[in-house]
């Protein structure tokens, strides 16, 4: 059992939940003990993609962490809480709403490289502390403004809403079809960010650019690395085949974390030398990061420079 599950993530679940459910279906399917661990957080009011590692695709789960996500999330304008989400308290407001034409009009300055404050409700450390901990007991948090990449931004069709990108038809639109000037009480966008991109703090941004303030009222991850909702899996489906014994027809093998790897065939002697930690010299390879192979078997993530390749991760299989 090394490989990946691919959960889709209902909403209300944690990313830590997340991977004790799939410990669980591995205890309940009788697959025995295994280290399992996920390659990206994704908060509980947030829906979709969570990679999740098993066995020695957790050596790769760090590398999951730092590789760009897509996103479909809808802003509220009007209001902004203090958790820039719905769960929040609302601390601005403001009459204005935007056309969809300011909208599309003003993406352009948060597409590409842009400066972003992260909100005061995260994870990252304040001092040694949780800045949502600090954030929680009243505190006041100041974070720093972080550098990262907008790859696209996209308002969604005008007549799609947060439950059709939810997937339940049957639910009413969000959104009436759009007529020319006529303002929006909230829009449904779709962003290819980089790590470290928080979507919160960019729907807050754009609000504001807008000279409104606004908060998300839905977000759903579709796309985190490689791996996209074509091969995800609900928790329900999850229990079924833990129940089923049959788990590993849902695992991912390990070398779909690496799709966007160039492989490297080894021969017998070259994976016993990588295995005992050797450099390997006259590598007839690019420089860079490659997916070495002994036939299907993955071997290392090696790194290439001036034909020598050296281990980044090892796998014990």
């Amino acid at each position: 059992m090394h490989g990946w599950i691919i959960l889709d993530k209902p909403l209300g679940l944690g990313s830590t939940q997340g991977v004790s459910a799939v410990k669980r279906a591995l205890r309940q399917g009788g697959y025995g003990k295994w280290k399992v661990g996920h390659g990206g957080t994704l908060d509980p009011l947030a829906t979709g993609v969570l990679p999740i590692a098993v066995g020695e695709a957790t050596k790769l789960a760090g590398r999951m962490l730092d590789s760009d996500k897509v996103y479909d999330f809808t802003i509220r304008f009007g209001a902004q809480t203090d958790t820039l989400d719905a769960e929040g308290t609302v601390i601005a407001t403001s009459d204005v709403r935007p056309t969809r034409e300011a909208l599309v009009a003003v993406l352009p300055r948060f597409t590409g490289p842009i400066a972003q404050v992260p909100p005061a409700y995260s994870a990252l450390k304040v001092d040694g502390a949780r800045a949502y901990d600090l954030a929680r007991a009243g505190e006041t948090v100041v974070l720093a403004t972080r550098a990262v990449t907008i790859h696209s931004l996209t308002v969604a069709p005008a007549e799609a809403g947060a439950a059709a990108l939810l997937g339940d038809p049957a639910a009413p639109h969000a959104a009436a079809p759009a007529v020319a000037g006529a303002t929006l009480e909230e829009a449904t966008l779709t962003a290819h960010v980089s790590k470290g991109t928080y979507i919160r703090s960019l729907a807050r941004d754009i609000a504001l650019a807008l000279g409104t303030v606004g908060s998300v009222t839905m977000l759903r991850r579709t796309k985190a690395g490689p791996f996209d909702l074509v091969r995800a899996i609900s928790l329900d489906k999850l229990d079924e085949h833990a129940m089923a014994r049959t788990l590993e027809q849902i695992l991912l093998p390990l070398r779909a974390g690496l799709d966007d790897i160039p492989a490297l065939s080894l021969t017998p002697d070259q994976a016993g030398a990588l295995r005992q930690g050797r450099v390997l010299a006259g590598i007839a390879a690019e420089d860079g990061l490659h997916f070495a192979l002994l036939g299907d078997m993955p071997v290392a993530l090696v790194e290439v420079s001036d034909r020598n390749a050296r281990v980044e991760r090892g796998f014990n299989l």
